[in-house]
């Protein structure tokens, strides 16, 4: 059974804005699934329709195996959501949030006291346990929030953009806790702006545009579609360059020089290497520098929806409106 499945998925808002037009998904239980897309693309309302916020104006979805229209209470007991706003009242503290989360999931107190410490120290608050949440760093906020999203131990758990606007540190504080949830089983969809998240966290990766799923799959298996690895290499002093593309030649497809460097597309990446640069010397050509250039999910980005994505630019902090 999949964890998440979708069926020609629609939203369309008023005035014919068609925010997501017919997605189908499938996400197995314990994967890790990057959703990427540009802003307006329809990442957060299909994560809106899939959490229950927001209905359907099309086709069908089931998470966890229950609809997400005719059985929404029974989805929501097996989900856990931290949305791009977190939803923390800067008044409380963090033990009393996640004491009043528990509550809200008809938890035992004893044993929503329990859970509270045991989440405090997994994402690593127990000092500031009992400080207003208004006092805490945005990195500490959005670790508080993925807390909250942990108080029912979720089979499925949806975090939208969880690390936009945070710095490096916060950042991969959020991404070891999310890799350990994986591991224990629990089942990701993770929509990000950025690629390296994707890279580094997805076990496959879906990439959205116009409301349309315009790739997906592996993020090795997505790169390979858009080009294979190539080998940017400079010959030391005057050595003939035109000798040199001859014998990269023999290894795989050349490419067009760039400043001053001869690229070579290869077959099958680095093992490739080796024996060139022995050709080269044995030709009595001398390397002064050489890269392996992997192809990226930028380039796929790039490739499928004809712009570079937002978050990989430049962090702005700006989140994706609603409605998309």
């Amino acid at each position: 059974m999949a964890a998440i499945e979708t069926q020609q998925l629609a939203r369309e808002f008023e005035g014919g804005i068609k925010a997501v037009d017919g997605v189908d998904l499938a996400v197995a239980e314990g994967e890790i699934y990057g959703f990427l897309g540009p802003n307006g693309a329809g990442k957060t309302t299909t994560v809106r329709m899939l959490t229950t916020l927001l209905t359907p104006t099309g086709g069908k979805a089931w998470v966890a195996g229950h609809d997400v229209v005719t059985e929404a209470g029974t989805v929501r007991r097996k989900i856990g959501v931290a949305l791009q706003e977190a939803a923390l009242d800067p008044l409380m503290t963090g033990r009393e949030l996640l004491q009043l989360q528990a509550t809200l999931h008809a938890i035992p107190r004893q044993r929503g006291s329990e859970l509270a410490d045991s989440l405090l120290d997994r994402v690593g608050l127990t000092l500031a346990a009992d400080r207003r949440v208004g006092t805490y760093s945005g990195g500490m906020q959005r670790r508080l929030d993925l807390a909250a999203a942990l108080v029912h131990t979720p089979q499925v758990l949806f975090l939208d953009e969880p690390t936009t606007g945070l710095d490096p540190v916060s950042r991969q504080a959020i991404w070891e806790e999310v890799q350990k949830l994986n591991d224990e089983g629990t089942t990701v969809f993770l929509t990000t702006q950025y690629l390296e998240e994707a890279d580094r966290l997805a076990d496959r990766v879906g990439i959205i545009s116009g409301g349309l799923l315009v790739a997906e799959g592996t993020p090795a298996s997505l790169k390979a579609q858009v080009g294979r690895p190539h080998l940017e290499l400079s010959l030391a002093g005057g050595d003939d360059a035109a000798h040199c593309e001859e014998i990269l030649a023999r290894f795989g497809k050349p490419l067009p020089a760039r400043d001053g460097k001869q690229l070579v597309e290869l077959q099958h990446g680095a093992s490739e290497v080796g024996p060139i640069v022995r050709a080269l010397d044995e030709a009595g050509l001398a390397v002064e520098s050489l890269d392996l250039v992997q192809p990226t999910l930028d380039d796929v980005f790039v490739a499928k929806t004809g712009q570079h994505l937002e978050g990989d630019e430049k962090d702005t902090g700006e989140t994706e409106v609603v409605a998309e």
